[in-house]
C-alpha cells in the first residue's frame, strides 16, 4: 500500500484532495490511501470524531441551483493525533510506504517576503522553530514540522518523497521548496540539506473548491437526508479542480482518472484562478463587509459590488493575462463569469470573515502582479485600484474597532497595520508600505490611483449606509 501524508486535515483537504483519491479508489484503485494530522494543537473536537470514524465523514456539496447531494468519504485511512513532538506524524513520514508528503497552509503560511526569503524579523513562531529544529525537535510551522519528518526519514533511509503543496500559493511547489530548503540551511544541518536536494520534489499545484467553515446546520442537514448524525461532517461547492505538475518522484496516484488535470506547466491556470477567483473573492469579501453583509452571495448579488468585481477583471486582468504574445489556454470571460455565478451560491453561506483574513498577504501576492503588469504597459489601474482601496477601507474598520467580527491576518504587524490607519495620509502611508508593495512603493501612480479609487469606496459605502443588508 503506498500512503500519501496530509499536514492539516482541515476542511479543504476534505473537501478536495480527499475526495479525489476517494473517488480513484471508487474506481476499484485502491493501490493509494490517505494518512493525516495536524501539525497543531486546533480542531480537536473534529480530529477526535475523525478517530471514532476510522476517518469517515460525510460531505455534502451544493450546486448554484441549489442541489445538495451527500457523500461518505473513505479515503483516510489513519487519523493521526496531535502530540507536541509530532511523533505519529513523524513515524508514517519515515515509513517506507510514504511515497507523498503533502500540506495545506494559508497564503501566509510560508512566511515569505517579497524576495521569496524567509522573514524572521517578522515571524516569532518561525523563529521559534528554527531555534527548536536546531536542537533536533519538531515545530508547529511548515517547516519545522517538515524538518523534523524528513531528517528522521533520511535516518530511516526508506527513500525519496514528493512534497505536494494544496493551496493558492502562487509557484506553491517552487517556493515552498525554496522556504524548506532555507531553513534547514539555517539549522546548519548540511547532510539533510543535501539529502532534501536530492531526495525529495515539489510540484506546482492549482487547487479549487470553495469550502466553508462547517456550521451546526450542515451536521443536522446531513443528519435529515442521511440518517448519520456526523459531527465532521462539511459542506462544499459542486465545482472542483485540481491541477497539478507532473513531477513526482516516487510514484503517486492515477489522478487522471477521476478528472486531475496532470500538466508540464501550471502556471497559466495559477495565475487565472489567483487573479480571477482568489482577488475576486476577497474584493466581494471587503466591499461586504463595509456594507454590513455577512455572507460573500449577499455582496455579488449587490449591483455595486458585483460590479466592482467584474471590472477588475474584465479591464485589467483579462488584457494581461492573455496577449497576443502569450495567448492563454483558458477562456478568461467565460470563467470570470463561472466564479461569478459560483460566489453568488446563496446556499454556501461562506463568510465575509472567512475570505476577508490575511489581506497583507493577498495584496502582494493577488493583487500587486496585476498592478505592475498594467503600470509596465503604461495603463491605467483604476479598476484594480479598487480592490486595495477597499482593504485599506476596511483596515480602518478594524483599526477603530469597527469590525463586525475578529479579524485574522498571519502576515499583519498590528502596530505597523495601525500607524498606517493613524497617519496624516494614510493612502501614502499604505502605499509605501513595502511588504504590501515591493517595487512599487511610493510610486505616484499608485498613490494616485488608491487616492481615486478610495474616494469611490466613500462614495459606495455612504450610498448603502441606509440600506439593510439582506438575509441569507
Amino acid at each position: 500500500m503506498n500512503v500519501m501524508l496530509h499536514l492539516g486535515l482541515g476542511s479543504f483537504h476534505r473537501a478536495h484532495q480527499a475526495v479525489y483519491l476517494h473517488q480513484l479508489q471508487q474506481t476499484g484503485d485502491k493501490s493509494w490511501t490517505l494518512a493525516g494530522g495536524n501539525i497543531r494543537p486546533d480542531m480537536r473536537d473534529t480530529i477526535a470524531a475523525l478517530q471514532i470514524q476510522s476517518g469517515a465523514y460525510t460531505l455534502e456539496t451544493i450546486s448554484p441551483s441549489g442541489v445538495h447531494e451527500y457523500e461518505r468519504i473513505k479515503s483516510i485511512s489513519q487519523v493521526i493525533g496531535y502530540t507536541p513532538d509530532l511523533a505519529g506524524l513523524v513515524a508514517q513520514g519515515s515509513s517506507a510506504e510514504t511515497k507523498i508528503i503533502s500540506f495545506t497552509v494559508t497564503e501566509a503560511g510560508y512566511y515569505l517576503d517579497a524576495q521569496n526569503r524567509l522573514d524572521l524579523a517578522t515571524f516569532a513562531d518561525l523563529r521559534h522553530d528554527l531555534e527548536v529544529a536546531r536542537a533536533d525537535k519538531p515545530g508547529n510551522t511548515i517547516y519545522g514540522a517538515l524538518t523534523a519528518i524528513l531528517k528522521a526519514r533520511k535516518n530511516a533511509n526508506v527513500g525519496a518523497v514528493t512534497l505536494l503543496c494544496c493551496d493558492n500559493l502562487r509557484h506553491n511547489g517552487e517556493r515552498s521548496r525554496s522556504g524548506l530548503l532555507q531553513f534547514i540551511e539555517l539549522t546548519g544541518d548540511t547532510e539533510l540539506l543535501t539529502w532534501v536536494q536530492a531526495h525529495t520534489t515539489s510540484p506546482n499545484a492549482m487547487v479549487d473548491r470553495i469550502t466553508p467553515r462547517p456550521t451546526p446546520d450542515v451536521r443536522l442537514r446531513v443528519k435529515a437526508a442521511t440518517g448519520v448524525d456526523d459531527p465532521a461532517a462539511l459542506m462544499g461547492e459542486r465545482f472542483i479542480q485540481w491541477v497539478i505538475e507532473d513531477n513526482f518522484i516516487a510514484g503517486r496516484p492515477a489522478w487522471e482518472k477521476v478528472g486531475v488535470e496532470m500538466v508540464a506547466s501550471v502556471d497559466a491556470y495559477e495565475e487565472a484562478k489567483i487573479r480571477l477567483l482568489n482577488a475576486t473573492h476577497s474584493c466581494i469579501a471587503w466591499a461586504g463587509t463595509l456594507v454590513g453583509f455577512l455572507y460573500i452571495h449577499e455582496g455579488t448579488h449587490d449591483a455595486q459590488i458585483r460590479q466592482f468585481a467584474y471590472d477588475y477583471v474584465t479591464d485589467d486582468v483579462i488584457p494581461v493575462l492573455d496577449t497576443p504574445e502569450q495567448p492563454c489556454p483558458i477562456n478568461l470571460p467565460r470563467y470570470r463569469d463561472e466564479v461569478i455565478a459560483r460566489f453568488g451560491n446563496a446556499a454556501i453561506c461562506d463568510t465575509n470573515q472567512r475570505v476577508a483574513m490575511d489581506g497583507f498577504s493577498k495584496i502582494p501576492g493577488f493583487i500587486a502582479p496585476t498592478i505592475r503588469q498594467r503600470l509596465a504597459r503604461n495603463e491605467s489601474i483604476d479598476s484594480v485600484a479598487m480592490l486595495p482601496a477597499l482593504f485599506l477601507a476596511y483596515l480602518k474598520r478594524w483599526h477603530a474597532g469597527l469590525l463586525p467580527y475578529a479579524y485574522q491576518d498571519q502576515a499583519m504587524d498590528a502596530s505597523v497595520a495601525h500607524a498606517i490607519c493613524d497617519a496624516t495620509d494614510p493612502i501614502a502611508a499604505f502605499c509605501a508600505d513595502a511588504p504590501l508593495w515591493g517595487d512599487l512603493v511610493g510610486d505616484g501612480r499608485l498613490v494616485s490611483a488608491v487616492r481615486s479609487a478610495s474616494q469611490r469606496v466613500d462614495r459606495f459605502t455612504n450610498e448603502h449606509s441606509g440600506v439593510s443588508p439582506q438575509s441569507a
